[in-house]
């Protein structure tokens, strides 16, 4: 997969992918198995799981030009997202040649689904706060992306708000990078599946948000 990447990159044009579709179609054919065994493996760890088959997980590798004339004609990459319901925050996992991480949340949401996330926290942030501030997660995830956060207190809310500090995101969402050690490693997979685990609260409370 690296190794086809990293030729795809140099060769950025249709052309190209043409004459290595089959090499293309046989390393998509093979990660969405496995996506697959992870897709098994995920629904007896969590109950509330939503299968997604490995067709079902991946992205298109072509980059959508019509909205960003400017990318490359291909992603420098291969995107899968597992546990995938419309609407709600999934697992998403991005290996790729410049940079390989995983994530989850709600990335950039529209007014209305922030509404409802400010609204959970509003009413029972403590809980969030909790999540967060889990010794486990925070070794793994962090903080959550500080992309464009408001400097002041969103409509409604006064600024000396007991969780204003949260209210002031405008995504909840986290992320763990990877190296292609550990992509390489026989226990990925595994690795996986712990990274999911450590996730799950802090995914189940957003979604739950979203839902009420």
């Amino acid at each position: 997969m690296f190794d086809f990447l990293n030729r795809l990159e140099q060769n950025n044009h249709k052309e190209w992918m043409d004459a290595h579709r089959d090499e293309y179609h046989n390393i998509r054919d093979w990660y969405i198995a496995w996506l697959n065994e992870l897709d098994l493996k995920l629904s007896v760890l969590d109950p509330q799981y939503t299968h997604t088959t490995g067709k079902q997980a991946i992205n298109r590798i072509n980059n959508n030009l019509l909205f960003h004339p400017n990318k490359p004609v291909y992603k420098d990459h291969f995107g899968a997202a597992v546990d995938k319901v419309k609407g709600m925050g999934d697992f998403y996992i991005h290996l790729g040649i410049n940079g390989s991480f995983v994530a989850g949340g709600i990335y950039k949401p529209k007014n209305d689904i922030l509404k409802s996330i400010r609204g959970a926290i509003d009413y029972d942030g403590e809980k969030l706060k909790k999540i967060l501030n889990k010794p486990t997660f925070k070794k793994v995830y962090g903080e959550m992306m500080e992309e464009d956060m408001l400097k002041t207190s969103p409509k409604g809310y006064s600024q000396d708000h007991r969780f204003i500090d949260l209210m002031r995101y405008k995504s909840f969402a986290v992320k763990h990078d990877l190296d292609q050690n550990e992509i390489l490693s026989d226990d990925f997979q595994n690795n996986l599946i712990s990274l999911y685990k450590e996730m799950l609260p802090f995914r189940r409370y957003l979604n739950h948000a979203l839902t009420v």
